[in-house]
């Protein structure tokens, strides 16, 4: 979340003076950011956005609510899309850089989620909350773009986190049916088990080739909007079968908090939802193909 949604962007779209104020700190580990685009009445809709920013001098003020935002309890610092022309739709969004710390900003409850608990989540409300206008990243429309090609790279991020979800479900599955005996032998000894492992092995490979190729289309600055997509929605996925296979190997101790198969159940489902849904992700993927 750090790295990929909120000092990418700064370091792409910011300037020289908002990367020295904002981005040194962020990406040295001296603070913490957070990505703020979803609302309650806009998900995967980004471009239904209710949050205003209206210009008063050298200000913004802004007026709204974020909602489901990650590191938000702990973060020093928010990129933030905004309305500033709401007569022309997503072309009138903008984005900013904002100290958490400053006026008019305030915090929901943390949300009770069902995993990745140790990643904490809540809503930001702006109210008349005052931002200097050179903390704006790129021009006034210009946020709908930014928000973009910034989610093409995070996507990238919850490939690599899915992935790493997925592998943890095979290697403790693998674990297990080696050490749990029935009829006799290791449960691996049985084909079933065996099938299911070589299913959740060939489709990681899959992921991981997948996240490694739209990674490196991205370091070399290549369009990889699709590919990104593809990563995505693969890795997302491979990860809610593996762990559901893991939670079978397991038998009725995966479905115990006993084991950690039950959490990498409950950690991988957000991977198909945050960022861009799955549903999100294959029309990204057939606009990219029929265009």
């Amino acid at each position: 979340m750090n790295n990929s949604l909120v000092c990418d962007p700064i370091l792409r779209f910011g300037t020289e003076e908002i990367r020295r104020e904002f981005l040194v700190p962020l990406a040295s580990g001296r603070k913490l950011g957070c990505f703020g685009l979803t609302e309650p009445g806009a998900g995967s809709d980004a471009g239904a956005q209710k949050t205003t920013a209206v210009r008063d001098g050298d200000s913004y003020v802004l007026n709204g609510t974020k909602n489901f935002i990650t590191n938000a309890p702990h973060a020093d610092t928010i990129v933030v899309f905004t309305m500033t022309d709401k007569a022309k739709g997503h072309k009138g969004i903008t984005g900013f850089v904002v100290d958490m710390k400053s006026g008019g900003i305030s915090l929901g409850k943390p949300e009770k989620k069902m995993g990745i608990k140790a990643s904490p989540t809540a809503s930001v409300i702006f109210e008349d909350a005052r931002v200097p206008a050179k903390n704006r990243l790129g021009e006034e429309g210009d946020g709908f773009k930014v928000a973009l090609a910034t989610l093409d790279g995070g996507r990238i991020g919850i490939a690599a986190q899915a992935l790493g979800i997925a592998r943890a479900s095979m290697e403790d599955a693998m674990a297990y049916a080696k050490d749990r005996k029935q009829f006799g032998q290791p449960i691996c000894d049985f084909q079933a088990i065996q099938w299911m492992l070589a299913d959740m092995a060939t489709e990681i490979e899959a992921a991981r080739l997948l996240t490694w190729r739209a990674a490196w289309m991205k370091d070399r600055k290549m369009r990889h909007s699709r590919e990104s997509s593809m990563a995505k929605l693969y890795a997302s996925e491979a990860a809610m079968r593996a762990a559901v296979k893991g939670i079978q190997i397991h038998g009725g101790y995966g479905y115990i908090r006993e084991y950690p198969a039950e959490r990498h159940f409950r950690d991988a489902k957000i991977t198909e939802i945050y960022e861009g849904t799955s549903e999100i992700q294959r029309l990204v993927i057939s606009a990219d193909l029929l265009r």
